[in-house]
């Protein structure tokens, strides 16, 4: 094997009802690539719906470029007439480079269920609304209830916003997010 093989995967939107055609196409064209010069080696894999792919891999990109553009493959395309029509075509070099292709990024986590929000969103408000309302609010009887409580959601909402929050989120970050942790967790253990 050299040290530059090339991997292609060509993706192929098989029509409906035709899919036992287009895999007995696909595997006989591999079995006719396995005759060229170069060949290291291929499957057809199907996504469960409509696009199948056909992967092969050549000893290099002379010889996969010398496949793809001979008669004979080109006679194996015209046979697909009516059962497939090629969607893409993708090329990477070396093996590592394909699967690092074909990696996808993770999702991002889901958020929290309501209940867990609730319950930090709670533990940041309700300990300095308490606070307030005993230690401040018997100064302020004289003021107008409207000044009151717009001075009490002024005070609490600022101390919650840039204090208790960010701190509350970070404590329970485990409790909030698990399934972030556990992908973490096995980054970390992949990496050692």
């Amino acid at each position: 094997m050299t040290s530059n093989p090339v991997t292609v995967t060509v993706a192929y939107r098989v029509t409906p009802g035709r899919a036992a055609d287009f895999h007995s196409w696909g595997w006989a064209l591999l079995g006719a690539t396995a005759r060229q010069p170069g060949f290291l080696g291929g499957g057809v894999l199907v996504d469960g719906g409509a696009e199948w792919h056909v992967v092969y891999r050549f000893a290099s990109e002379g010889s996969a470029l010398a496949w793809e553009k001979s008669p004979s493959r080109e006679q194996w395309d015209a046979r697909l007439e009516g059962v497939a029509r090629e969607a893409e075509r993708r090329r990477v070099p070396g093996a590592r480079a394909w699967f690092d292709a074909q990696t996808l990024t993770p999702a991002p986590p889901a958020p929290p269920s309501k209940w867990k929000l609730w319950f930090v969103n709670m533990s940041a408000v309700f300990p300095p609304v308490l606070l307030f309302n005993l230690t401040v609010l018997p100064y302020l009887g004289d003021l107008n209830a409207l000044f009151r409580t717009l001075l009490l959601c002024l005070c609490v909402t600022a101390l919650v916003t840039w204090i208790l929050m960010p701190r509350l989120q970070r404590f329970f970050r485990k409790w909030l997010y698990p399934s972030l942790q556990a992908l973490r967790g096995r980054h970390k253990r992949r990496a050692t």
